[in-house]
């Protein structure tokens, strides 16, 4: 990642930026993690609209229960099944890491764009997991992954733009993500999960 910043940096702030090739293959993975959730999500909502009685697979028990999610009013924030936003804005994820891999540069606009649009992300499903696990009272595997796979994209974009001089940061936090980039997704998700352990304490170990 640091030969990346070299790269990026050289063009000056007003220049196209491209990046490693680990970090186009980060966004290949994640994006592609976010729409393999998105489509099952997808596929089973359809089939619980046509008919009530559907039990999605990955409804296991009252805690881990697909189901619940896919009925609640949050499901459908903006007026349909939330994973087809997914399945938009994930697929351009993917083809954005595919570019990098093949060798694309984008402009400063293009890399903050990005940026928002997973600030927005990260920020909706951190919602989602309120919502999830102290309203809906349920959890989605599905759900888990897309979660994941954004939190850490959130993470590993924001590191890329201020390594790249496209975000304002001292140069201490860019000696920071130079190095240690991964531990701020793993320290997110780490959250995440004690919260999920913790609401459901007497349920995992009964």
């Amino acid at each position: 990642m640091e030969d990346a910043a070299a790269e990026e940096t050289a063009d000056g702030v007003g220049g196209a930026r491209g990046g490693s090739r680990a970090f186009a293959l980060l966004l290949i993975i994640t994006g592609a993690a976010g729409v393999l959730a998105a489509w099952v999500i997808t596929i089973d909502k359809f089939k619980l609209l046509e008919d009530p009685n559907f039990t999605p697979g990955c409804s296991l028990n009252p805690v881990v229960s697909c189901g619940n999610i896919m009925k609640s009013a949050q499901a459908s924030v903006f007026g349909f099944p939330n994973p087809m936003l997914g399945l938009v804005t994930y697929s351009v994820v993917v083809f954005v890491g595919v570019g990098l891999l093949a060798g694309a540069r984008y402009r400063g606009w293009f890399w903050r764009g990005l940026h928002a649009g997973t600030l927005f992300g990260v920020g909706f499903c951190t919602w989602l997991q309120y919502q999830s696990l102290y309203s809906i009272n349920s959890l989605c595997l599905w759900c888990c992954l897309a979660w994941v796979a954004t939190i850490v994209m959130f993470w590993y974009v924001t590191s890329h733009n201020i390594r790249a001089g496209l975000l304002p940061a001292p140069d201490s936090v860019r000696g920071f993500l130079d190095e240690f980039t991964w531990t701020l997704p793993v320290l997110h998700v780490g959250v995440v999960g004690m919260l999920i352990l913790t609401r459901w304490w007497d349920f995992w170990i009964s």
